[in-house]
């Protein structure tokens, strides 16, 4: 099937990758002409893994194509995907629509004969309904349908998510969008992925609902976390001991400095917003969102606890800078306000990540850039890991303990077991674990 994917950031350059791999043929535009020449150079903006290849194998096939010329690229597909970003709105935490709106506009001006015009951006219920006004008011003859297929990618595993998906969900009650839809998914039909049809707006509503659920997970369990410090108890068996629970499952229980990214923050705000204009609030969400903002800074604290309150003209080393690995995204990243928290209390700051750095030099200042673990280490009086990279789950600690100026470490995210720790000689801080 002939595929035209607009945007080709995160979600329209795998899914135009993968869609191009399953032996379609597919055209990513972007109005950014330097990012469009970067992937024709087969530069990839983002880091994924496993993306370069698959991108790379599916140009030399001539299968997947990319350009800044939406009008050719829209007319004569059988499909065209909005995957274009949907930022949180300054001032009410609604997503912005504007980019959304605007393709829906320029497909309308070229669409010729049927097409099913499908939002994989994460958009709020009823986008749906307004795209396809605007699309029957630009072009009143069109033959076409709006289709609701929101994403489920993990970054860092987003080619494992899209081959191999929990569920498919499409939003429509059109026949012949059906039909096209099934079509496109077809090589998914071995792996038995359910293909979940939906009316438009409950599609839209489960990709809300699925983020907001899964982003309380993590939070009751970072404030178990908490309790479990208070009281003595271990805050990873208990994790395991709710999850083995299969209405509960192990999945999103690891408690850690609170979630970031580009999903969870945003499209909780998003989703709040909807509920309060149908004069339905959602207090659970809004609880959720209020706490995890409240963590990340705080952990600041753990570093000063660990350190006796005797932060100010300390140099403390971050390790991890994204808001989780095998990513460069450092969108809401724990480690943003972490770092400002640490330099308000007067430290200095040296961070490292395998991945990210390039990125954090744009939404952090006064900070040392290291090249490894142990130049980051260097003169520090204490380690913090933020993000579980593999570069950091089996640190040489004698070798720290020789360039830092006092053995301390704190474990933002558990990689470390307490008694390991002690026989090193380090005082060692974690989440929901205490202090050894």
């Amino acid at each position: 099937m002939r595929v035209t994917m607009i945007g080709s950031g995160y979600v329209g350059l795998v899914s135009g990758a993968c869609f191009a791999d399953f032996g379609h043929t597919v055209i990513c535009v972007d109005k950014d002409a330097d990012k469009i020449a970067a992937l024709e150079r087969g530069e990839i903006p983002i880091h994924e893994p496993g993306l370069d290849d698959l991108v790379a194998r599916n140009v030399a096939e001539k299968r997947l194509t990319f350009t800044t010329d939406l009008a050719s690229s829209v007319a004569g597909a059988d499909a065209v995907f909005i995957a274009v970003g949907t930022p949180s709105r300054r001032g009410d935490g609604h997503a912005d629509l504007t980019y959304v709106y605007d393709a829906a506009r320029e497909i309308a001006a070229a669409l010729k004969g049927f097409t099913v015009v499908v939002t994989k951006s994460t958009v709020p219920v009823g986008t749906g309904d307004e795209v396809e006004r605007i699309i029957r008011e630009t072009a009143p003859k069109a033959e076409f349908a709006v289709v609701s297929n929101p994403e489920f990618l993990r970054e860092g595993a987003a080619i494992q998510d899209f081959k191999h998906p929990d569920r498919i969900v499409i939003g429509t009650s059109d026949e012949r969008a059906k039909q096209v839809m099934s079509e496109l998914y077809r090589p998914l039909y071995l792996n038995r992925a359910p293909l979940l049809f939906t009316e438009r707006r409950t599609a839209e509503l489960i990709k809300y609902a699925a983020n907001a659920f899964l982003a309380t997970k993590i939070t009751f369990i970072n404030e178990i976390a908490d309790l479990a410090e208070k009281v003595g108890a271990d805050v990873q068996e208990i994790a395991r001991g709710i999850g083995l629970d299969n209405r509960i499952g192990g999945k999103f229980l690891h408690a850690g400095p609170g979630f970031g990214g580009s999903c969870f923050p945003k499209d909780t705000l998003a989703l709040i917003k909807t509920a309060q204009d149908n004069a339905t609030p959602l207090r659970v969400v809004e609880a959720v969102v209020a706490s995890n903002d409240i963590r990340k800074r705080a952990m600041s604290r753990k570093v000063s606890s660990a350190l006796n309150g005797e932060v100010r003209g300390r140099t403390i080393a971050v390790l991890g800078l994204t808001f989780k690995p095998n990513t460069d995204d450092m969108r809401e990243a724990p480690s943003i306000p972490l770092i400002a928290a640490l330099q308000d209390m007067g430290a200095t700051v040296r961070a490292y990540d395998p991945e990210g750095i390039e990125q954090a030099r744009t939404v952090l200042s006064n900070v040392t850039f290291c090249q490894n673990a142990y130049d980051c280490a260097e003169g520090a009086a204490a380690v913090v890991i933020v993000t579980e990279w593999e570069q950091f789950r089996a640190l040489d600690f004698a070798r720290l303990k020789k360039i830092m100026t006092q053995p301390v470490l704190i474990d933002l995210r558990n990689v470390y077991r307490p008694d390991e720790i002690a026989r090193h000689g380090f005082t060692y801080e974690s989440v929901g674990r205490g202090t050894v």
